[in-house]
């Protein structure tokens, strides 16, 4: 494929919305397809894409070269579980030629199954950090809420991120009833290995085969209970997401809190979400969507991409709508997380 040089965006090429938040961060689906079968993310009995919808890894690379040309500066890699994707570490490599210019990071959302596997590698293409989802550091509830995961696989992909120099942020969904007694286990354990923590309330996406009025715990109970055990400062630490930070003076790592319930966050939303098959949603919890696969495919030239873009922009809402006590058990929005991408 053809390589460009990527110049800085200019203001008036960046990537504005209507409320005038600037969209500098995004973060793509590269499959639908996860080897796990997380109760809170998907039904057991999955049906996924047929992989002729999906975008080919030379379309995601060429999107997010052309994203990287209006000022975009963080590119996460999602799923599903992106590290199932047939030859995604070409996509890795790909990405790494504009960490040479105005792109600050490439960063990857995993499971954690593979990651033994592509661990060194990706350190190699210029990944620094990684975010794993650990909800549980109990073999058996693993097993439980993954369905098909096994945690020492896991742990074991982590060492190796680890040792192969790659910055680990552990991601925990707060689960009322099963993972609520583990928060300071686990603020223990990732502080022992220099990892931070981040805890996210449950969000509600998609029909899962448990009710989640039943799983929500709100991040505020929790940061109150953590304040008995550990001493938590307000921190300046930002990664680019949601997430607002505190400094654990015990273990010198940080702690982080995702709150879409009960602290909206989206005053401040830089982000945008395409998905495996190249629909950008602009808001998580909305179905305002615009289609990028058909100007990719349309046209070799980026005209009509840009021009998705800018309408993009226009069409990103305010916020999103995770009320749930107004909405009950009922999911904001009908796609699953692994559809849009984590």
């Amino acid at each position: 494929m053809e390589q460009r040089a990527i110049t800085p965006a200019s203001t008036d090429q960046s990537l504005i919305d209507s409320f005038g938040r600037r969209v500098d961060y995004v973060r793509i689906s590269v499959t639908d397809r996860c080897d796990f079968r997380c109760t809170y993310c998907m039904s057991e009995h999955m049906t996924f894409l047929p992989k002729r919808d999906l975008l080919s890894l030379e379309e995601i690379d060429r999107l997010a070269t052309a994203f990287v040309e209006r000022g975009v500066k963080r590119i996460r890699l999602t799923g599903g579980e992106p590290l199932v994707r047939r030859n995604v570490m070409w996509l890795f490599e790909r990405l790494a030629r504009h960490l040479d210019g105005p792109l600050d990071e490439v960063t990857l959302t995993t499971n954690g199954s593979q990651l033994a596997k592509y661990a060194a590698q990706r350190a190699d293409l210029g990944v620094r950090r990684i975010n794993v989802s650990v909800d549980t550091l109990n073999p058996d509830k693993f097993q439980d809420i993954t369905r098909w995961g096994r945690l020492d696989a896991v742990l074991g992909g982590i060492d190796a991120a680890a040792e192969a120099g790659l910055k680990v942020k552990i991601n925990t969904v707060a689960l009322q009833g099963f993972n609520d007694q583990e928060f300071n286990h686990l603020l223990s354990w990732c502080g022992d290995r220099g990892f931070d923590l981040t805890l996210i309330e449950t969000m509600p996406l998609g029909e899962v085969d448990e009710d989640r009025t039943d799983q929500y715990l709100p991040l505020s109970h929790v940061r109150r209970d953590l304040e008995e055990s550990w001493t938590l400062t307000p921190s300046s630490h930002k990664t680019g997401g949601p997430a607002r930070y505190v400094d654990v003076k015990e273990t010198g790592t940080r702690l982080g809190f995702i709150t879409p319930l009960t602290h909206n966050f989206c005053e401040s939303c830089n982000r945008v979400r395409v998905t495996c098959t190249g629909t950008l949603f602009m808001c998580l919890g909305q179905e305002d969507k615009v289609d990028l696969r058909e100007p990719l495919r349309q046209s070799q030239t980026d005209e009509l991409l840009h021009a998705a873009f800018d309408k993009a922009m226009l069409a990103k809402p305010q916020g999103h709508d995770f009320v749930i006590e107004r909405r009950g058990a009922a999911p904001a929005v009908s796609r699953h997380m692994s559809m849009t991408g984590g």
